[in-house]
């Protein structure tokens, strides 16, 4: 049996999709033959952006009706929008934390909502993807915020898959470290993202096309029997830090 892709003409809403790994999403989507809309807060030239705070039910509603009247169904969301900046978890104020916790979990549940009532009446349902994160599964010093909220993310996946079956599929990406015009935030300068690189398996940082690729996988008939799952989309992970630690191999030597 040969499956394809299939997902020409799909109409696919981004939000968070003006730039980096929103950005390499719409791009596969694209490349895929979709319609792609990216939503954010900041303006963009492309004639299908559409500006929404996705932390707001109005806006959120009114994004979704925008996409209806423009396209008459909606096939795929993924979302993308999140992130957050260092703050240790002892310094950070609680409207810091519940910002956080908005963005990067609640924001999702409010937009999948509004998606899945679409979708639940379209007679191909839909696909909503999580872009979720490597720091739901390990500490998150820093962003600890963050960290838990993309955690209470991949819970939130699996409980919609199973209450919004067999029309939606429901999915997560578990994302690592990836190299965007924003990466010297997080690793500094070009010698300190190298250094970030060397501690992953496969010796380099996620692209935001290496996300999107997954992100149309998650979304396709390819994946026509996955909902409710995580996909690792992190290198191979982080090389354990005993190993560079331990002098075992030089004592043997």
């Amino acid at each position: 049996m040969r499956v394809k892709l299939d997902l020409e003409g799909a109409v696919v809403l981004v939000t968070g999709g003006t730039r980096g790994v929103g950005a390499g999403i719409g791009r596969a989507f694209r490349g895929a033959g979709s319609v792609v809309i990216p939503c954010g807060r900041r303006s963009d030239p492309d004639p299908e952006f559409i500006s929404c705070d996705v932390r707001d039910a109005e806006q959120v509603s009114s994004l979704i009706d925008t996409i209806l009247e423009r396209h008459h169904r909606l096939d795929v969301v993924v979302n993308n929008a999140g992130g957050s900046p260092f703050a240790l978890a002892a310094d950070a104020s609680p409207r810091f934390h519940q910002k956080i916790v908005e963005l990067n979990l609640l924001a999702p549940l409010l937009v999948s909502q509004a998606a899945n009532a679409v979708m639940q009446r379209q007679a191909g349902g839909g696909s909503i993807v999580m872009v979720s994160s490597v720091s739901g599964r390990r500490p998150s010093p820093g962003t600890a915020a963050y960290g838990a909220a993309k955690a209470g993310l991949d819970n939130l996946t699996a409980s919609l898959a199973v209450e919004w079956a067999p029309k939606v599929r429901v999915n997560s990406l578990s994302v690592g470290p990836v190299l965007t015009e924003q990466s010297h935030l997080h690793y500094g300068d070009a010698a300190g993202i190298a250094a970030v690189a060397r501690t992953v398996p496969l010796g380099r940082l996620a692209t935001p096309d290496d996300v999107g690729a997954c992100a149309v996988f998650l979304a396709s008939p390819l994946a026509s029997y996955v909902s409710g799952a995580t996909l690792a989309v992190h290198g191979g992970g982080e090389v354990p830090a005993f190993l560079a630690a331990s002098n075992a191999r030089e004592e043997q030597s």
